[in-house]
């Protein structure tokens, strides 16, 4: 079963495409979006065109992954979605162009993509990553149900001093803290 295109309340949700790398890299690139995270930010639009093969590999493989989440007039409002990471969990992100933060989208996108995940793996648990100081996207988690699980160094970031933390729905075995933190 795939969820590769569905309509919230107020958007439109379908996996992406190359025909959307413009967009994706207007929004990977904003140093806005990037403030907390700078070393993701992309450099070249050859970066967006691979993460979003990467993204439709994911689909292909679980089911669900990255949507481009679009209003109803068409306006690119950014990504979101989930994808399982390492094969213990369903991870979930999100990405908003700045004028369109705190309207509550990344918690539409974010619970849509809730929905799609226990539809077709219930027994996986929902994780986030949230780079410590990104107050936004820890609220945005927060206000999905999910829980601190784990707080410590951000595995293969450039930047010694980042700290990752990492959200679930549920309790985590050591096991499955240890292969999303290690990495």
């Amino acid at each position: 079963m795939h969820e590769d295109a569905i309509t919230t309340a107020r958007l439109a949700l379908r996996m992406p495409t190359q025909a959307d790398a413009r967009e994706v890299f207007d929004l990977y690139a904003d140093p806005r979006v990037w403030e907390s995270d700078p070393v993701s930010r992309h450099r070249t639009i050859d970066q967006t065109k691979r993460m979003i093969e990467n993204w439709r590999g994911a689909w292909h493989r679980d089911g669900l992954g990255m949507w481009i989440a679009r209003s109803p007039q068409g306006d690119f409002v950014g990504i979101g979605g989930c994808f399982v990471r390492y094969g213990v969990a369903w991870n979930i992100g999100f990405r908003l162009e700045p004028r369109w933060w705190g309207a509550g989208y990344a918690q539409e996108i974010s619970a849509a993509a809730r929905t799609a995940a226990q539809r077709l793996r219930p027994e996986l648990p929902l994780t986030a990553y949230v780079l410590d100081g990104n107050e936004q996207s820890r609220r945005a988690v927060e206000r999905l149900g999910l829980t601190f699980a784990w707080r410590g160094p951000d595995a293969g970031n450039p930047d010694p001093a980042a700290v990752r933390l990492l959200y679930s729905d549920r309790t985590l075995s050591p096991d499955v803290v240890r292969a999303l933190t290690e990495r």
